[in-house]
């Protein structure tokens, strides 16, 4: 991982370039397809939206060295809204007036919730935002796109696995907002199927580390496993006070907690940690279109490491520009047609949409925490 000294400077290299191209004049934003992308830049949840931005950037710029979509360049535009919902509702508003082709790659559920309403009303299309929360799917909008399977598919699959473990008494870790509700309500319908209830709850605020009521709950509670629904920071935070409380059991968390990062906070202590992943293994070349990133991961140059945060903005950026190259027409309207046109495999990852179909995958797999600070299914 870059020192922390190396991402601040590169965090404001990337706002202070965003910051001159919203001031760029229509015309020449007019030659480009412009898009907005609001996320966590700095704060405890940091790694999640530079990690998307990274991958989908790297993707971009390989469409873009190629000469771009029909001669047009896409230029990524970024605005930092510290995993905060009303800074993001601001981001939005201020690229909505600006006049973005798209929104992309927004970072979170309580954030991606505020954007919503004014994705509906300026009628933007609004692709790949990194949640799986059931509210940004149900009611349908026309004009969000999922690339990832939702958080009640993840939780489905914790739950099966702990159960038919043998492992009944579950409890649930979970941030108190609406990222923590959609986990958490998966979670409950997962054990509800099998007669079951969470064994103990515990909570924490968003962008906090103080887990300490939420570690004494859950451990009086002498639960076998706990579902983890929260970013890296707090996860590995209660990871370390339930072992030293004397908690003894496994440890599952969703996809969102930011998997490298979370592998990167535990260090040694991470071992054995389960993450329900919605994208495939990217560490590894076996699968086409995990190896396709590899190789563009390198040939960007830099420090960057494969992480599954990376490839996540890196096929969402792919569908993206499949979508736009589907497009009859170079307006929003041509794009929502041609996202909704894709029925196919990106290198073995299946993405299908439809006019009434805008979540692509179901995708889930399970991973696993090591020793050294890596990852392993």
């Amino acid at each position: 991982m870059p020192s922390t000294s190396l991402s601040r400077r590169r965090t404001l290299r990337l706002f202070g370039s965003a910051a001159a191209s919203l001031a760029l004049p229509a015309q020449a934003q007019a030659e480009r397809i412009v898009l907005g992308q609001s996320a966590a830049f700095t704060g405890p949840a940091a790694q999640l939206g530079i990690q998307m931005n990274r991958g989908a950037r790297v993707l971009l710029d390989q469409v873009n060295a190629s000469g771009g979509i029909g001669g047009r360049q896409i230029e990524l535009r970024t605005l930092d809204d510290g995993y905060e919902p009303e800074r993001c509702k601001a981001n939005t508003e201020r690229f909505l007036r600006d006049g973005v082709f798209a929104l992309f790659g927004y970072v979170g559920t309580p954030t991606c919730m505020a954007a919503l309403p004014l994705v509906n009303e300026a009628r933007t299309p609004f692709i790949g935002p990194f949640t799986g929360a059931e509210a940004l799917r149900d009611p349908f909008s026309r004009y969000v796109f999922h690339v990832r399977a939702s958080y009640f598919d993840e939780t489905a699959l914790v739950v099966k696995n702990l159960t038919s473990l043998g492992l009944n008494r579950i409890a649930v870790f979970y941030q108190d907002d609406s990222y923590g509700m959609a986990g958490l309500t998966g979670v409950q319908r997962a054990l509800e199927s099998r007669g079951l209830k969470p064994a103990a709850l515990g909570t924490v605020q968003r962008n906090s580390v103080d887990v300490a009521a939420a570690v004494k709950s859950i451990v009086a509670a002498r639960p076998q496993a706990v579902v983890q629904i929260s970013a890296y920071k707090s996860c590995a935070a209660f990871i370390r006070e339930a072992r030293k409380a004397g908690f003894g059991g496994t440890f599952f968390n969703v996809s969102f907690v930011g998997t490298q990062a979370l592998a990167d906070e535990l260090g040694r202590e991470g071992q054995g940690v389960m993450i329900s992943q919605v994208m495939p293994y990217p560490y590894s070349p076996a699968i086409a279109i995990c190896r396709e990133y590899l190789d563009a991961l390198k040939a960007a140059g830099g420090n960057a490491q494969p992480n599954y945060s990376s490839i996540e903005g890196y096929i969402a950026a792919k569908v993206l520009v499949e979508g736009l190259k589907r497009a009859s027409k170079p307006t929003p309207d041509g794009l929502i047609a041609g996202l909704e046109s894709i029925n196919t495999s990106f290198g073995g990852f299946n993405v299908v949409f439809g006019p009434r179909k805008h979540t692509a995958s179901s995708f889930v797999e399970l991973s696993m925490l090591t020793a050294d600070g890596g990852v392993r299914r």
